[in-house]
């Protein structure tokens, strides 16, 4: 009689193996998880980080622009609130003498009585010297009736210049959130910077701050450039060149308007003011502070913008260069204009 055996089993058959073979696949993406947790980032390289260096200080420099604007609002802002204010405190003083001039009438009023008029005609041991009195009275009651009126005029008035002073005070905190905005983001952008700056060599870092290959620096710029106040077109424009050619080499500041360091719009606000003409503070405000140019137009003193938000600004000396302040860690110095996008021109007038 044969032997009857029962089938040998797999240890995982039916639900254990669907159960382990599930763990498996399980173990195996966890385990491809944790590999690919642990691959650090890519490596930059130094073109990268100088790319991304570039590009947190043309954010920097637009946010420093919209921090000038900003600054220069909330100067404004002040100014107009502290002319407000004087201007309510000379009208109150004012009401004041008026209203001590109405107390002192209706003193002497209390104290002269007031009997029916009649009456004091029919006491009056002198009629004609009675009627006189009359229209004078009469006369003095008009001048008072003006006066109180003009003391009414003069409330309203005040009450009008304490309203907008209230207006100037809301615009004048508005700003000044904005500036405290403004400036966090360039400095968080410039320490963003900073930390990439580290990660260049020493060699790579110094090139990358002298401006090679697109910028020249400050020295070579010196001897080697010709002078561009010979070639202006104005003495206006001459006078402004010039006062750049001293700025060369002076540090990039944000928010600096000189004369010991600049940033953009800074640097040509102060060179025009050199020569007796008033800019708007910001790259923005400047491209519409003269008749527009064409690139192919472009005269020495011509300011030139760049990038689509016209956050940065040099001025032309001619041959393709202009004399700008870069950026924190590059003075100013002279530079091609094609080594930025070009956004347009302003001839100043």
């Amino acid at each position: 009689m044969a032997a009857h055996r029962r089938p040998r089993q797999h240890p995982f058959g039916g639900p254990a193996a669907r159960t382990a073979a599930t763990l498996a696949l399980a173990g195996a993406a966890t385990a491809t998880g944790f590999e690919g947790a642990a691959q650090a980032e890519p490596q930059l390289t130094p073109a990268q980080i100088k790319a991304r260096i570039d590009k947190l200080y043309q954010e920097a420099e637009a946010a420093t622009e919209k921090y000038n604007g900003a600054k220069e609002r909330s100067a404004g802002a002040r100014t107009s609130l502290d002319a407000l204010r004087d201007e309510a405190a000379r009208r109150t003083e004012r009401l004041n003498t008026s209203r001590n001039a109405l107390g002192s009438i209706a003193t002497a009023q209390y104290r002269a009585g007031s009997l029916d008029p009649g009456l004091q005609l029919a006491l009056s041991s002198d009629p004609g010297e009675y009627l006189e009195r009359a229209a004078l009275a009469e006369r003095v009651g008009e001048r008072q009736a003006v006066a109180i009126a003009g003391v009414r005029q003069q409330q309203v008035e005040i009450a009008r210049l304490r309203a907008q002073a209230g207006e100037r005070m809301s615009a004048l905190e508005a700003d000044q959130r904005e500036l405290a905005e403004r400036k966090s983001t360039v400095r968080d952008k410039l320490a963003a910077a900073e930390r990439l700056l580290t990660e260049l060599t020493a060699e790579q870092r110094v090139a990358y701050e002298s401006g090679a290959p697109a910028d020249t620096g400050s020295r070579a710029d010196r001897s080697a450039a010709p002078r561009g106040p010979l070639q202006a077109p104005n003495s206006r424009a001459a006078q402004a060149i010039a006062y750049a050619y001293t700025a060369l080499g002076k540090p990039y500041v944000w928010g600096a308007t000189g004369p010991n360091s600049f940033d953009c719009s800074g640097l040509m606000q102060a060179a025009w003011r050199s020569a007796g003409v008033s800019l708007p503070r910001t790259t923005y405000t400047q491209i519409n502070a003269g008749q527009r140019v064409s690139r192919p137009e472009l005269a020495p003193g011509d300011l030139v913008f760049f990038y689509s938000g016209v956050s940065h600004v040099g001025l032309y000396i001619g041959n393709g260069r202009m004399i700008h302040a870069p950026r924190p860690g590059a003075p100013v110095r002279v530079a091609p204009i094609d080594q930025m996008p070009f956004a347009g021109a302003t001839r100043v007038s």
